[in-house]
């Protein structure tokens, strides 16, 4: 005789009192869990690249405020058509410009390229067509695109 063969053949016990668990109740039970909540989250985010920022020497400031007053100029040439009622239309451009991150130190470099709205000196910004403004101080390339 075995060590179990006088229960072997008696039915399942179910209880009066407490209610049966469901099987996916049952299975979350053995089911893994995160001890250290956020880790791999923190693993990750140390793990990610952000670029320093570039000073930038005189010479090439020089040349970035040139960039921008011509800029400024050609939106101005603009505004007296429009107010002319004559057909008129924003310049376009290509920024490069330092976006600093949010979670760690240093940032990333963004080109965005399109039709500029409107220099507002008094926000130090420069405001894209498409609602993107950018920092005057983070430019650090401007170019002109044909018209």
């Amino acid at each position: 005789m075995g060590n179990y063969d006088d229960i072997i053949g008696l039915p399942h016990h179910v209880s009066a009192v407490h209610p049966q668990m469901s099987r996916i109740d049952r299975a979350a039970q053995f089911s893994p869990f995160a001890a250290l909540t956020g880790y791999g989250e923190a693993i990750r985010e140390t793990g990610r690249l952000t670029e320093q920022r570039v000073e930038l020497d005189e010479d090439v400031k020089e040349r970035l405020d040139e960039k921008l007053r011509m800029l400024q100029y050609r939106i101005e040439e603009q505004r007296r058509k429009r107010d002319r009622e004559e057909e008129y239309d924003y310049p376009e451009a290509a920024i490069t410009y330092f976006q600093p991150d949010d979670r760690k130190e240093g940032g990333s470099y963004i080109a965005a390229s399109g039709r500029v709205k409107k220099i507002d000196s008094y926000e130090q910004m420069v405001v894209m067509l498409d609602g993107t403004r950018i920092p005057i101080r983070d430019i650090v390339g401007v170019e002109d695109e044909p018209e």
